[in-house]
């Protein structure tokens, strides 16, 4: 369905060129030494030099021509969304901030956010794929997005979060993105107010009620080492927010759902919770809550049972999110358990214990990121843009 090109990708092709013209000259001068005392054989040889130079050179330029240089996406007919147009990008997005000398390991001192496409409605939810490409969600586009490291961006599933008939504005789409053991992609739904995994070309639900009340639109997705899916449900997809009449259940939940269908409510003491993430050794859930008056990220301790013990505040920072782009949201952690978290002014690295080592600067506002490749490369979703930085830690579990 068309494809945007990242430009950068293209770098590592010159060897056609080379040879072409290799293949040309060669030709040229073989020709130029034969003697024939016939001008119809040294007319059918320039002839036949002539068209071996133009297939050579068209098989370069093919080879070579740049991908589309934009790709148009419409919504889906149930989404009255406006269409947006992504274009390949580069160059820089934003600054690094260092804070803490700890941050040196872990992200290189030259590092730079790279820009790779823009032009999104807002970016969410990425997740990459073993087979080598990055999926991620445009939310009010109810689309899921692929981009590949040769290929760019094309449409991968549409509609991704809402697939009812009754025409819809505001936030329908597809938001959170994870794989479950087996490799199947999982989304949270927020039209469909569910949590459901792509198989077979269709989509299967996983968890659509709690206690017979369906969810308030589910937003970010994590499964832990045994299966089990945890997921935040704030009340963002809904058409009027947390004032909306469809709205059932009185509260913000997490949640967990087992292999077999059980929905376990775990808290809803967090007001607005949205990202969330397990420590390496899965003992910790953090989650984020985007209460711009309570800016947030909260540490609980995992029990044996995978249900959650008291939680603590890990970090604060709604100071910050008065002045700043964005708010806490989507976050991973990496292998030796900090996180990186989205948050006012881009993605924080934290510590642990807490302690705020730097910041990617987007100027953005960012709304998640995942690592990739061979799990030392950090994707960020900064509202109209794809981006990435790499690192010198990798991501837990890849």
């Amino acid at each position: 369905m068309g494809a945007v090109g990242n430009t950068g990708s293209r770098s590592a092709r010159p060897f056609p060129h080379v040879w072409a013209f290799v293949l040309t000259h060669h030709c040229l001068l073989a020709s130029l030494g034969r003697k024939s005392t016939h001008s119809m054989n040294k007319g059918i040889l320039a002839f036949v030099i002539i068209l071996v130079a133009i297939l050579a050179f068209a098989a370069c330029k093919s080879r070579t021509a740049p991908l589309a240089a934009e790709l148009k996406c419409t919504p889906p007919t149930n989404d009255t969304n406006a269409a947006i147009t992504i274009r390949a990008a580069s160059g820089a997005l934003g600054t690094i901030e260092r804070l803490d000398p700890a941050l040196d390991e872990l992200l290189p001192k030259r590092a730079v956010i790279e820009k790779l496409a823009e032009g999104f409605d807002w970016s969410e939810g990425p997740i990459w794929m073993p087979a080598g490409y990055l999926l991620f969600s445009d939310v009010p586009l109810n689309t899921i997005f692929k981009w590949a490291p040769h290929g760019g961006v094309s449409i991968f599933i549409q509609p991704s979060g809402y697939t009812g008939t009754a025409p819809r504005g505001g936030e329908p789409g597809s938001n959170g993105l994870t794989r479950d053991k087996q490799g199947r992609l999982i989304a949270c739904q927020h039209g469909d107010r569910r949590v459901a995994r792509w198989e077979n070309g269709k989509w299967v639900a996983l968890a659509e009620r709690f206690e017979g009340k369906r969810f308030n639109s589910p937003n970010d997705v994590v499964v832990k080492s045994n299966g089990d899916v945890y997921f935040t449900d704030p009340p963002y997809g809904l058409v009027k927010n947390v004032d909306d009449p469809a709205k059932e259940i009185p509260f913000q939940g997490v949640y967990r759902v087992t292999h077999d269908g059980k929905v376990t409510l775990l808290t809803s003491e967090v007001t607005r919770p949205n990202g969330l993430a397990f420590s390496p050794d899965e003992k910790r859930l953090y989650v984020a809550s985007s209460d711009p008056d309570k800016a947030i990220w909260m540490s609980y301790p995992v029990k044996d049972d995978g249900t959650l013990g008291t939680g603590s505040v890990l970090l604060d920072v709604t100071s910050t999110a008065k002045s700043k782009k964005g708010l806490p949201d989507g976050l991973k952690v990496d292998r030796r358990g900090n996180l990186w978290a989205t948050a006012p002014g881009g993605v924080l690295i934290i510590s642990p214990q807490g302690k705020h080592l730097g910041t990617l600067a987007t100027g953005e506002a960012t709304g998640n990121c995942t690592w990739g490749d061979d799990g030392s490369t950090l994707y960020i979703m900064a509202d109209m843009y794809l981006c990435r930085v790499k690192t010198k830690v990798k991501g837990a579990g890849l």
